[in-house]
């Protein structure tokens, strides 16, 4: 059973996600109402109900020093990368997750794009070779509702979210998306509004 874009519309998302949710759907046995429901609710909340598909990276001082201490200790060092996405992400992703130093610019390059915010050059490739796309060369392609979706489908495959769904398992399915519980109401009022909306 696939999803409508009369069912997306009551859920405030837009139509332009029916081929792309379908599509996820089927290839990662997203099939029964359990699984949609905590699909939609998850990535809903992690992406701003369909509508965030690239990370804001536009922090100010304060908040880098909040987010990363140990990469930003003091006002005058985080004062020099505030409010410039670019540079914080080139930054804060060096060396990590598959991205190279700073300079070869693959922090920003790899930045969290998607659904369920695929970060970093390993995590671009790795996404890539599953789908049959060149993330590596193609970034920007996980900015789209397809590879958006599809992407997200990937991860969700990756970490086993299907038994989960199947469970009502949502406390767990975000610690294994989000590392902990932000955003926990948030994400349950979403699944039990999807829910109703699929059932």
């Amino acid at each position: 059973m696939s999803v409508n874009k009369e069912q997306l519309r009551q859920l405030h998302i837009g139509e332009e996600w029916v081929d792309a949710l379908n599509a996820t759907f089927e290839r990662f046995d997203i099939m029964n109402p359990l699984r949609k429901a905590a699909f939609i609710a998850q990535c809903g909340h992690e992406c701003g109900n369909f509508k965030m598909l690239e990370e804001n990276l536009n922090y100010r001082a304060e908040t880098l020093m909040k987010l990363w201490p140990k990469r930003f200790p003091t006002l005058e060092f985080a004062n020099q990368y505030a409010k410039n996405p670019k540079k914080i992400a080139n930054m804060v992703y060096a060396n990590r997750m598959g991205n190279r130093d700073e300079a070869s610019g693959d922090g920003y390059r790899f930045r969290g794009r998607g659904c369920i915010q695929l970060t970093g050059h390993a995590n671009y490739y790795h996404a890539g070779q599953a789908l049959g796309e060149d993330f590596v060369m193609q970034p920007e392609l996980v900015a789209t509702p397809m590879y958006a979706a599809l992407s997200a489908g990937f991860f969700w495959n990756t970490h086993k979210l299907n038994v989960l769904a199947d469970n009502r398992d949502i406390k767990m399915m975000t610690k294994r998306i989000n590392g902990g519980f932000i955003g926990l109401a948030d994400r349950e009022r979403h699944y039990n509004e999807a829910l109703v909306v699929l059932t």
